[in-house]
């Protein structure tokens, strides 16, 4: 059974539970995000396959619990090498933030580690996202004003409260 530590608000570690147990009961834990830019600022997006939460929708490439015990990092290393094959990719370091939401009869309760990726090499999904497709800076804005039911929650949420400054998105 899969372990996540419990953190507080400081991403501070206060326990170590199951990470069925931290959904079943909302507990606050860590979850790394990669979001893949490239250098000239063009977002690569994972679509959801059908048996996963936010399915047919468009997410951040590449997420998943930070294990009890592991750096954020390490995660990163894991999930980006599990889930789009790579294993030579630069990264940078983004920013946390809460994220909370009710979603399979769960309570997602997640403290979001965001990183920003890059790498040449071919992308080759696990089977958790069906495609993906890159977006420039301006498609993406114009997607999610015209279809934001095309992305999921999370992503939404990352890209408005860590990204909005760069992707000159206005205020709602």
């Amino acid at each position: 059974m899969d372990k996540v530590d419990v953190v507080n608000d400081n991403n501070e570690i206060i326990k170590t539970v199951s990470k069925d147990l931290a959904h079943a009961k909302g507990l606050l834990h860590r979850t790394v995000i990669a979001e893949m830019i490239d250098e000239h600022g063009n977002w690569t997006l994972a679509r959801q396959a059908s048996d996963k939460q936010d399915k047919g929708q468009f997410v951040s490439i590449c997420g998943g619990h930070v294990e009890a015990g592991e750096t954020e990092e390490e995660a990163l290393r894991r999930e980006v090498q599990e889930e789009v094959g790579l294993e030579n990719f630069s990264h940078k370091f983004v920013g946390r933030i809460i994220y909370n939401r009710e979603v399979l009869g769960r309570k997602e309760n997640h403290y979001f580690v965001v990183y920003e990726i890059d790498s040449t090499d071919p992308i080759v999904l696990n089977g958790e996202s069906v495609e993906y497709k890159k977006f420039t800076s301006k498609e993406l804005i114009t997607a999610m004003r015209d279809k934001p039911e095309e992305f999921g929650p999370p992503l939404r949420f990352i890209i408005n409260e860590l990204f909005r400054d760069r992707l000159h998105i206005k205020p709602r």
